[in-house]
């Protein structure tokens, strides 16, 4: 099963290039299941049901978030009624959507997606993501009844990722990073046969800090009073994410590549796809 995972999409810049890539990716690369971090599609902060929808239409099968997700406040109306939107698992019981869910790739494999956010440097008070992860695996374990299970954990702290890697080595099949916005460069398989990667990076405008117009973000380092608000950058974007190559047989990963597609980044796309 080849699957392609893409990090946080970043304002209209980040949409747009999703929108217009995304298609021809499915069809060129033969993709299998596609996935998409949307946090912060709408202006850098949360994400719009037509924006959702959009992204749906393009060839996601899955869109995950993180912190942002209720920025924008129709999120809380919208998010019950989309199966393929998800939320972090691991926030309170009671808040809206859903954090995980099984469904149907185009070659008719079942892939468990979850998506989890980390307490580390982001909200401690948050449950426990480990015993959150391991509650949703142990009742949909991989090869009975899930073909792939991928975990987006959004997080800031790469340590905090890589324990996360590493406990599910050999159980699920891809681990990766969003939140950060900057694509590491520690794509691998782990000893068990789980792909991870600390971060997929962002879709969005590279000539920027983090995806926000470079002027207020440096204005606020370097003088620590605000002169306006964060605003989208808007020029043009690279999209970054992974791409997975997962066994029919085992529900591991066979192979892993980054992806980066764009004027800015150096460009990387999978071998032999």
């Amino acid at each position: 099963m080849r699957l392609l995972f893409l990090g946080d999409m970043v304002g209209r810049s980040g949409r747009t290039a999703v929108a217009e890539r995304l298609p021809g990716l499915v069809a060129d690369w033969k993709l299998d299941f596609v996935i998409v971090n949307g946090e912060n599609a709408a202006g850098g902060f949360g994400i719009t049901e037509d924006i959702f929808e959009a992204t749906i239409d393009a060839g996601a099968d899955v869109v995950t978030t993180g912190n942002h997700v209720w920025d924008q406040r129709e999120a809380l109306t919208f998010a019950p009624r989309h199966d393929a939107f998800l939320r972090p698992a691991n926030y309170p019981a009671g808040t809206p959507g859903r954090g995980s869910g099984l469904f149907t790739a185009r070659n008719g494999a079942r892939v468990m997606v979850m998506n989890v956010m980390g307490r580390a440097f982001m909200h401690p008070d948050l449950d426990d993501p480990f015993r959150c992860v391991a509650e949703i695996v142990e009742a949909c374990p991989l090869g009975e009844q899930a073909d792939a299970i991928v975990l987006d954990f959004h997080a800031e702290a790469t340590s905090e990722k890589q324990a996360m890697g590493h406990y599910l080595d050999g159980r699920v099949s891809l681990v990766v990073g969003t939140h950060t916005h900057v694509p590491t460069a520690d794509h691998q398989i782990l000893n068990g046969g789980t792909a991870y990667q600390s971060d997929a990076g962002m879709c969005g405008d590279y000539d920027s800090s983090l995806g926000m117009e470079k002027e207020e973000p440096l204005n606020r380092f370097l003088t620590k009073v605000p002169r306006g608000r964060f605003e989208a950058a808007s020029g043009p974007a690279t999209i970054c994410g992974l791409a997975v190559e997962i066994s029919d047989r085992t529900g591991l990963a066979e192979t892993i590549s980054p992806v980066r597609l764009g004027a800015r980044l150096h460009e990387a796309v999978p071998v032999g796809w």
